[in-house]
């Protein structure tokens, strides 16, 4: 299972209020997929926004990045940017910042990914239409195998999200529910 990661992208205290359908129930799929991965040994990998101290990484022509800027999210001192204690990381697990909206834009994920030997990803976040969409496209054509936990990403839109997962995802991934995916661990 060594090849295998769970990506938890964007699950912030920040994004899980502000997006409809982040609350206890998605957060409890994500909590049933992340004890699922650490009892089978697959390293859990948080990817969340975050930026340096007066967003040097913002440009002004980016208007929804300026946006954040504006508001003084996703900096260092946003503690509404941290990733919601409900799927808190573990002592040694992996936090990484992204820039922009695939978890891949402005770090070292790619790297870390190689390094360790990692070819498969399994996905979950919010928003389904945003992060999730993005790094499918991106992992797929950077030849990761890619599961996407469709109980696991909840997006402003459900018909969006439900178009998604239920057919353009599937054409790069497989689309499974956290409990799905679980037991296809212990099989």
């Amino acid at each position: 299972m060594a090849n295998k990661a769970l990506l938890i992208m964007d699950v912030q205290r920040r994004i899980t209020e502000m997006i409809p359908g982040g609350g206890p129930a998605l957060l409890q799929n994500i909590k049933h997929a992340q004890e699922a991965a650490r009892a089978a040994g697959i390293p859990v990998i948080f990817v969340k926004i975050g930026f340096r101290e007066g967003y040097p990484e913002i440009s002004p022509a980016n208007v929804s990045f300026s946006g954040i800027k504006a508001q003084g999210w996703f900096g260092p001192d946003d503690e509404m940017g941290a990733v919601h204690p409900d799927v808190a990381p573990l002592p040694g697990e992996l936090v990484i910042d992204k820039k922009r909206v695939s978890a891949f834009a402005g770090n070292d994920l790619q790297m870390i990914l190689a390094s360790k030997g990692i070819t498969e990803l399994v996905l979950s976040g919010i928003a389904t239409s945003g992060i999730v969409l993005s790094t499918v496209r991106q992992a797929f054509d950077l030849d990761f195998k890619l599961t996407v936990l469709a109980d696991c990403c909840v997006d402003r839109s459900e018909e969006v999200h439900n178009i998604l997962v239920g057919k353009i995802f599937p054409n790069q991934a497989t689309v499974q529910t956290a409990a799905e995916w679980a037991a296809s661990l212990k099989a």
